[in-house]
C-alpha cells in the first residue's frame, strides 16, 4: 500500500478548496494548478504548492492533461485528485496519470470508460438484473428501424445521447411525426458537443423523480452504499436543490435500490467513490439511469447525514485500503438540504450574471456549512461554471433542515450580481416540495419569474422595512451616515 504524501489537485474553485481541507487534516501536502483567471483565487492561497498551467480558457489549462501531469512531477507530488467537471470522468487522463507514475484518487480508467457511454454501462449492468428503462441496447443508425423501435416502445420516448450529458443531444417526442426532426437534432447536438453523434431510444417517464445512490468500492472487490440523495429540482437538466434521504423512499425500496446501485459498480469492477443514479417513477418503480464516476457536486448531504468525510475515504482507497466499515454500520442520522448558489438569474431563463461579489458574507450557525471558492470583492470568472457556493443544512428532521435552510438563505448576503437563492427560497417554501409531491418538471409546472419580485413581504417583514425608512429619515435629518436599508433576505438588498 502506497501512502500518499503530496496531492496534486487538478481542479479549481470550492471543489479543490474541499479537497485540500480534507487532505490537510490527513497530514498530506497539496499542490494546486491554476489559470490566469485564478491567480488570486482561495483553492492557489491554501494549497502548500500552486503551479500555474495555462490561459483562462479550460482548453488551455485545466483541461490539458500533460500540463497537469507535469505540475505533479514538478512539485514531487505522489498522486492527483481530479475532482468533478474538467478530466473526472475522461478514461483517457486516468490511464494518463497511472502511467505517468501517479496514483489518480479515482476509478480505474476502464470503469471510467464503461460507465461513460450509456450504452456500455446498460448492456453491463443488464447481467446484473439492474431494472432499466424499456429502450434500446445499441446505438440507433437505421431511421425506419428506429421509428418502429420507437412505436414498439410506445410514445412519448426520449431520444438520448451515449456519450452525452447535462441535457445535451436528448430530445422528448411526443408523438411520431415529431421524430425526424428531433432525431436530427439529438444526433447533431451530440456530435458537436462530444464528438459521438450515437444515441439511443427509451421509454420517457412522465412523472420522474431523480435519486441517486452514493457508492463507494475499495481495491478488494468491497462495495457499499451511503444511501441516497434526492435530485429532482432541477433546471436546464442540473441540479440546484439536492437531499439526503429522499421524502418518498420506504425502507423496503430504498434497500432494493441501495443493492442495485452495488451492483452497478459490481459490473464494472469499480473503486474509489461513484454515484449511480435512477429514475423513479410514479409508481416508486425505479430504472438505472448512468453512473457518475466521481465525487459528484452534491456530496456534501451525504456527508452530513452519515458523518464520514468522501474525500478522506477516497484518498484511503487509492492508497490500497479496504473499506473501514460494512454495510450494516451504516444509518441515516438527521437530513440535510443543499442548495446550490449560482450567478444566474432566475427571472430571466437562469441565464450566467457574471460580476463582482460586492458584498459576500456567509450564513452561520449550528448546522450549517459552506462549501465555496470566493470571498468578498472577487469577480466570478465567465469562462467556467458560474457556481458560487454550496449552501449545506443539516438538522433531526426534513421539516426542520428545510427551516434552517431558509434562515441560512436569508442571512446570506450577496450583491453585485444576481444568485439563485431567491428561486431556492422560493422552491423550499412550496407546498409541492414541502409535501414531497415533486418531480424534475417543478421549475416548468410550478416556477414563474414574476413570482421572485411580486411575492408579498410577509407582516414582519413590512414593519421592518417601515421602521428602517424611519430610522433612515431621522438619520438623514441629523446628517448621520444613514443606516442601510434591509429586508429580512440580505440576498434581495441589490433589488433595492
Amino acid at each position: 500500500m502506497a501512502k500518499i504524501k503530496k496531492l496534486l489537485v487538478a481542479n479549481r474553485g470550492e471543489i479543490a478548496l474541499r479537497i485540500m481541507r480534507s487532505a490537510r487534516e490527513m497530514g498530506i501536502k497539496t499542490v494546486a494548478v491554476y489559470s490566469d483567471a485564478d491567480r488570486n483565487a482561495l483553492h492557489v492561497r491554501f494549497a502548500d504548492e500552486a503551479v500555474y498551467i495555462g490561459q483562462s480558457p479550460s482548453v488551455e489549462s485545466y483541461l490539458r492533461m500533460e500540463k497537469i501531469t507535469e505540475a505533479a512531477r514538478k512539485t514531487q507530488a505522489d498522486a492527483i485528485h481530479p475532482g468533478y467537471g474538467f478530466l473526472s470522468e475522461n478514461e483517457d487522463f486516468a490511464r494518463h496519470v497511472e502511467e505517468s507514475g501517479f496514483i489518480f484518487v479515482g476509478p480505474s480508467a476502464q470503469s471510467i470508460e464503461v460507465m461513460g457511454s450509456k450504452l456500455a454501462a446498460k448492456e453491463a449492468v443488464s447481467r446484473f438484473n439492474v431494472p432499466l428503462v424499456p429502450g434500446t441496447s445499441e446505438p440507433i443508425t437505421d431511421l425506419v428501424s428506429a421509428k418502429k423501435i420507437a412505436r414498439e416502445i410506445g410514445y412519448p420516448i426520449l431520444i438520448k445521447a451515449s456519450a452525452g450529458g447535462g441535457g445535451k443531444g436528448m430530445r422528448i417526442v411526443d408523438r411520431e411525426e415529431q421524430f425526424e426532426e428531433q432525431m436530427e437534432r439529438a444526433v447533431s447536438e451530440a456530435t458537436s458537443a462530444f464528438g459521438d453523434g450515437s444515441v439511443f431510444i427509451e421509454k420517457y417517464v412522465t412523472q420522474p423523480r431523480h435519486i441517486e445512490f452514493q457508492i463507494f468500492g475499495d481495491q478488494h472487490g468491497n462495495v457499499i452504499h451511503f444511501f441516497e440523495r434526492e435530485c429532482s429540482i432541477q433546471r436546464r437538466h442540473q441540479k440546484v436543490i439536492e437531499e439526503a434521504p429522499s421524502s418518498v423512499l420506504t425502507s423496503e425500496l430504498r434497500q432494493s435500490m441501495g443493492e442495485a446501485a452495488i451492483n452497478v459498480a459490481k459490473s464494472c469492477g469499480y473503486y474509489g467513490a461513484g454515484t449511480v443514479e435512477f429514475i423513479l417513477d410514479e409508481n416508486l418503480n425505479f430504472y438505472f439511469l448512468e453512473m457518475n464516476t466521481r465525487l459528484q457536486v452534491e456530496h456534501p448531504v451525504t456527508e452530513m447525514i452519515t458523518g464520514i468525510d468522501l474525500v478522506k475515504l477516497q484518498i484511503q482507497i487509492a492508497e490500497g485500503e479496504p473499506l473501514p466499515f460494512k454495510q450494516e454500520d451504516l444509518s441515516i442520522q438527521g437530513h440535510a438540504v443543499e442548495v446550490r448558489v449560482y450567478a444566474e438569474d432566475p427571472a430571466n431563463n437562469f441565464l450566467p450574471d457574471i460580476g463582482t461579489l460586492k458584498t459576500y458574507n456567509r450564513p452561520q450557525g449550528n448546522g450549517i456549512r459552506v462549501d465555496d471558492g470566493f470571498e468578498q470583492g472577487m469577480s466570478i470568472p465567465f469562462y467556467y461554471d458560474p457556481m458560487i457556493a454550496k449552501l449545506i443544512c443539516h438538522a433531526e428532521t426534513r421539516e426542520l433542515a428545510i427551516e434552517k435552510t431558509i434562515r441560512a438563505i436569508d442571512e446570506y448576503e450577496i450583491t453585485g450580481l444576481e444568485t439563485t437563492l431567491g428561486f431556492c427560497k422560493y422552491v423550499l417554501h412550496h407546498d409541492a416540495f414541502r409535501s414531497g409531491n415533486f418531480d424534475t418538471k417543478f421549475v416548468e409546472k410550478f416556477f414563474k419569474p414574476e413570482s421572485l419580485s411580486t411575492s408579498p413581504l410577509h407582516a414582519e417583514e413590512l414593519i421592518a422595512s417601515a421602521l428602517s425608512v424611519v430610522e433612515y429619515g431621522k438619520n438623514t435629518a441629523n446628517h448621520q451616515e444613514p443606516v442601510e436599508l434591509k429586508t429580512i433576505s440580505k440576498w434581495r438588498k441589490n433589488r433595492l
